[in-house]
């Protein structure tokens, strides 16, 4: 997969829907259908990636929701967005295969590789934010994923990942603890 910038605001990654495309994959062409991966896949990698913490899983991750939302696409109804229901499908994949695999219990390595998002000043490190996320224990990674950088309300994450509102928000706090501490902003 190509370079992806995965620091942009959400709104910043928000396309004109290609209806016509859209209607045309799910009518079955194989066509139109490619045209959409290769439109929305950079943001759903970037998802996923952001959601596993690995590069390798976010690549699983990834063909499986397209599998997944070809399978359903013909049941697809354009009173949504086509951007939202795929990110739904993306974030239920990681989800799924995160209970399947037992993500947790695996010996993984962060993803590398990622962009340094932030130079503080001449002779200081850079901030590694997507490192310092992908570093996060998955509860307080998903949550902070899910509601502080794609806008979830608490009660949409805590549905999404199946905890307790208040879990959400201890989780989300947690996260931010966390990541003031890896990037060295705790005292600030």
């Amino acid at each position: 997969m190509g370079t992806v910038q995965l620091l942009q605001p959400v709104g910043a990654m928000e396309s004109t829907e290609p209806i016509e495309i859209i209607t045309e994959a799910a009518a079955g062409d194989v066509g139109a259908f490619e045209q959409l991966y290769r439109q929305f896949s950079p943001r759903i990698y970037a998802l996923c990636l952001r959601l596993t913490g690995q590069r390798e899983a976010a690549e699983d991750c990834t063909q499986e929701s397209f599998i997944a939302a070809w399978k359903a696409l013909p049941r697809f109804e354009l009173r949504s967005r086509f951007s939202t229901w795929l990110h739904r499908i993306a974030v239920n994949t990681v989800l799924a295969r995160r209970r399947g695999l037992r993500f947790a219990n695996e010996v993984a390595e962060p993803a590398t590789g990622l962009p340094d998002v932030a130079d503080p000043g001449a002779g200081a490190p850079p901030l590694d934010l997507e490192r310092a996320i992908a570093a996060l224990p998955d509860g307080a990674r998903h949550v902070l994923v899910l509601v502080g950088l794609y806008g979830y309300s608490h009660a949409e994450a805590a549905g999404t990942l199946g905890v307790a509102e208040g879990t959400c928000k201890a989780q989300l706090h947690r996260a931010r603890g966390l990541l003031a501490t890896a990037l060295g902003m705790e005292d600030r």
